[in-house]
């Protein structure tokens, strides 16, 4: 109503009909997942509490640049994408330093069990 949202009255009918005409599948929970990996959120009324189960089967969604007459906004509509660019460089210093630690601490065991065969060989 107020044009910042909209409503999928009826899931089955919706998955039968609809998304077959612009997705591969017919599959609800996989249009939701498309969904929030675009940033768009399921809305929960509080008059609904968040754990009681609405008794329509009418689902919500909402996204801040899905606005009614503001088309100009979708362009913002962006699937999130988590890249190796997002981890940052003292993460990558830190791990490089655990993996230089474990070698090192590899070498030195591999040491202790040389050293432990010669002498076991040598008590033998």
């Amino acid at each position: 109503q107020s044009g910042n949202s909209f409503h999928v009255f009826d899931q089955g009918q919706f998955a039968k009909e609809v998304l077959p005409k612009y997705f591969k599948h017919n599959n609800m929970a996989s249009f939701v997942r498309q969904l929030n990996m675009y940033g768009f959120r399921k809305v929960v009324h509080i008059e609904q509490g968040g754990l009681v189960k609405p008794e329509k089967d009418d689902t919500e969604f909402q996204h801040p640049y899905f606005i009614r007459g503001q088309e100009h906004l979708l362009e913002n509509i962006k699937r999130k994408v988590t890249s190796v660019s997002n981890i940052k460089n003292e993460d990558i210093k830190v791990r490089q330093d655990n993996v230089t630690k474990l070698l090192t601490d590899i070498q030195v065991m591999k040491g202790k069990q040389e050293s432990m065969d010669s002498k076991l060989l040598a008590m033998k």
